[in-house]
């Protein structure tokens, strides 16, 4: 009961369904690098018992250097793969044997999310279920569980209404 109650003060719904998601999978103590720079959802990891690990903003499409400096645990990546033109690469190059990760889904309604201000903030990619599966598979990874949830926003529309009923986010475990 103390652990349900212990995610309603995390900020953010989808980083309530992360944090549950990886302790099912990769309980706690447990050394991470998760692919991106620190977060707030780093800070979180770590008050759940995680060391995390980040990378250091450096373009995983070209350059993964950092990916293996660590020795983990795991390799997480919460919405990172979207923002790459090339994923499969840094999923080839990962050496960990697991891996947690959760990207966003392709909403039929919605187009790809592209920020007016900030050049690097774009998704170059956003996934069917199937779609992500194939690319773990291909990079060599085996799919062990997978979840996905709904992200609702408090705005009034058709919009709004499918995006309570509609998963958003796809979270995959998977190992080498």
């Amino acid at each position: 009961m103390s652990e349900i109650k212990s995610y309603q003060t995390i900020p953010k719904k989808r980083y309530a369904h992360t944090v549950a998601f990886l302790q099912a999978v990769l309980p706690a103590p447990a050394t991470i690098l998760d692919l991106g720079v620190r977060n707030e959802l780093s800070e979180i990891l770590e008050s759940y018992g995680y060391t995390v690990y980040n990378t250091h903003g450096e373009d995983l499409d070209l350059d993964f250097t950092n990916v293996n400096k660590q020795h983990v645990d795991a390799v997480t990546a919460f919405e990172i793969f979207e923002h790459l033109i090339a994923p499969f690469n840094v999923l080839k190059s990962i050496k960990a044997s697991k891996i947690i990760a959760t990207v966003p889904l392709n909403l039929w309604f919605a187009s790809a999310y592209r920020s007016k201000t900030d050049k690097w903030d774009r998704h170059y990619h956003e996934f069917e279920d199937w779609q992500f599966d194939w690319l773990l598979e291909k990079s060599g990874w085996q799919i062990k569980k997978y979840e996905k949830w709904s992200s609702p926003v408090n705005k009034i529309g058709f919009r709004p209404i499918l995006r309570k009923f509609t998963p958003r986010y796809y979270a995959v475990y998977a190992e080498r």
